[in-house]
């Protein structure tokens, strides 16, 4: 949603002035002419702003029938759905990590970025991350278990801050902010390095994007530097759930959300996400479902 909303060549369709925003979302199946989906069904996947959708020959991989039901719905729009396949697509398949190594993850509260960090936890990782309050960097640390974790806003230099946690150099970054903080980020990479670049938030309400001056760094300590579109990625959907249905059973995952109630409350929301108001997945809540597990 943050794509289409912003960037005029994005992968998405952009918006449209006087139509329903479309966006992520878990609905009920009130009626239905395709033989994958019945009355009743819940589903998670593209649909508008609205309280109700009529959706089209929809694609398999952009409406997925919701058959785990021991949480709560909401985890469809983000641990189990978009944001958490973003997570275990771009840092445990395209990131390739191995057991020990140094992971960097900005923007750490966020969606994707607590649940990288806990995969990276899984793994044996040491694990870094960083946000922009107090509040966020405690839940990074007490909450979501980061071996570490700092206010970006509170250092005069990121190349050194970084230089401070990770002495012998970054083996993973997962990238969700761009501009300085990609920068300071390649200076301190370790030789054959990996970057999942998810996202560039600091570049999206600029007039005119940051470049970035270092980039040598990667042909320097022959880092390996890779765009995660989720889109790529949604044969991984069924591994995924098995993975996550486990880690659940075993409750080793700890999950944030920011809810908000109703529709007209959703418009400030999305800006609060550029501003860095959200913990966690923002989502919205409208209770129009007929009955809601859990």
């Amino acid at each position: 949603m943050t794509f289409s909303l912003l960037l005029s060549d994005s992968y998405l369709p952009e918006f449209v002035p006087g139509s329903p925003i479309t966006g992520f979302a878990v609905s009920e199946v009130l009626d239905s002419g395709n033989p994958n989906f019945k009355k009743g069904d819940y589903v998670w996947g593209f649909s508008g702003w609205e309280q109700y959708s009529l959706i089209d020959n929809p694609h398999p991989a952009s409406l997925i029938k919701i058959d785990y039901t021991d949480v709560s719905l909401s985890y469809y729009t983000g641990i189990l759905g978009m944001p958490g396949l973003t997570a275990y697509a771009g840092f445990n398949k395209l990131a390739s990590p191995k057991k020990g190594e140094s992971i960097y993850v900005s923007a750490a509260s966020g969606a994707v970025g607590q649940l990288v960090g806990q995969f990276a936890q899984l793994m044996g990782c040491y694990v870094v991350g960083s946000a922009g309050s107090k509040e966020k960097v405690d839940l990074l640390k007490n909450k979501f278990g980061f071996d570490d974790a700092f206010n970006y806003k509170e250092e005069a230099d990121l190349t050194a801050t970084l230089k401070r946690y990770f002495p012998k150099g970054i083996d993973i970054y997962f990238e969700n902010v761009g501009g300085k903080m990609l920068e300071a980020v390649l200076q301190n990479m370790a030789v054959h390095g990996r970057i999942t670049v998810c996202g560039m938030i600091s570049q999206y309400n600029l007039e005119n994007s940051e470049g970035v001056h270092n980039l040598t760094q990667l042909v320097l300590k022959r880092v390996r530097m890779e765009g995660l579109n989720v889109s790529d990625h949604y044969h991984l959907y069924p591994e995924f759930m098995e993975l996550m249905k486990q880690y659940f059973k075993d409750e080793k995952l700890t999950y944030v959300e920011h809810m908000v109630e109703g529709l007209e409350s959703a418009p400030a929301a999305l800006i609060g996400l550029f501003t860095g108001q959200n913990i966690g997945k923002q989502g919205r809540s409208q209770k129009y479902f007929s009955g809601e597990a859990n």
